[in-house]
């Protein structure tokens, strides 16, 4: 079995849908059939049976993606090992971030790498579907997001910034042309919310309740930024963001109104206590020091 071919399983065990297996491989929906179909033939069985409603593993199946997780994890491990080597990297820090202002940040991955030339930073977007659990899952090595972070499994290190808040309204909304808005205002309209957060953190960006102890209501899930600014834009739903959003997204039909009585969010490194490696002291100590100067 191939390289590719073992990697196309794996994944259609953890998606149980050939359209988004296809997606996430960047390839066609025939050739994952194409591929599972060789496989099957090779092994003399069915690996997954499939309905026109549901895809879901064999005991056949189950036991190759068991054996198979293992094996495939320690070669792609390797792989991109030589991969760094080639590069010159002895070390990988994969680095998940929550707020958007990446380059605003820019200092302390310059002189990390300044500082650390045989560590290869990666920097990419951390989706809004429980973060914790792709931290814990080792997607990431740590992530840049709100405190505060109280899971015992994870360390709160050093704060990168602090931001304040603000409303994202549609351009036709009651509240657009305001100078500010209050925390109790914001109990008078429907919010979006994210899955699967804890109700502390959760609470931290946006209070369940306000001061006179009216509910402030999540009735919709968004799980990406686009389904998100496309519901604020219907007029049905506000959202509250930290204020750099302002800098970075070109939105004409989205207004934007502080909430000057919101406390300020903090942003920091957090990471997996167990897992935390040379690589993340050596960053965070870089947020330390730049962030004491400024």
């Amino acid at each position: 079995m191939e390289l590719r071919d073992i990697e196309i399983f794996l994944t259609l065990a953890e998606e149980l849908h050939f359209g988004r297996t296809a997606e996430r491989l960047n390839v066609t929906p025939a050739r994952i059939t194409q591929a599972i179909k060789k496989q099957e033939r090779q092994i003399g069985a069915l690996l997954f049976e499939r309905t026109n409603r549901s895809v879901r593993l064999t005991s056949v199946g189950e036991q190759l993606r068991r054996d198979l997780q293992p094996v495939y994890a320690e070669i792609a491990d390797s792989v991109e090992r030589a991969k760094r080597a080639a590069r010159g990297k002895s070390a990988l820090l994969r680095l998940g971030l929550m707020p958007f202002n990446t380059t605003e940040q820019r200092r302390y991955w310059d002189e990390f790498r300044t500082r650390h030339p045989e560590c290869e930073l990666r920097i990419r977007r951390c989706p809004y579907v429980d973060p914790f659990e792709m931290l814990r899952g080792g997607d990431f090595d740590a992530l840049v997001i709100w405190l505060p972070v109280h899971e015992p499994d994870l360390t709160a290190g050093p704060v990168l910034f602090t931001d304040n808040r603000i409303l994202a309204v549609s351009e036709d909304h009651e509240l657009a042309g305001l100078d500010s808005v209050s925390i109790e205002t914001l109990a008078d309209f429907q919010h979006v919310t994210s899955p699967r957060m804890p109700d502390y953190w959760e609470d931290a960006y946006l209070p369940f309740h306000s001061p006179a102890g009216r509910p402030i209501l999540r009735e919709q899930v968004a799980t990406t930024s686009d389904e998100l600014i496309e519901m604020i834009a219907t007029g049905e739903y506000v959202h509250v963001f930290p204020a750099h959003v302002t800098r970075y997204w070109a939105v004409p039909h989205i207004r934007w109104v502080p909430v000057p009585d919101l406390p300020p969010l903090d942003y920091a490194l957090v990471w997996k206590t167990a897992a935390e490696t040379e690589s993340i002291r050596q960053l965070a100590a870089v947020i330390r020091e730049l962030r004491s100067d400024s």
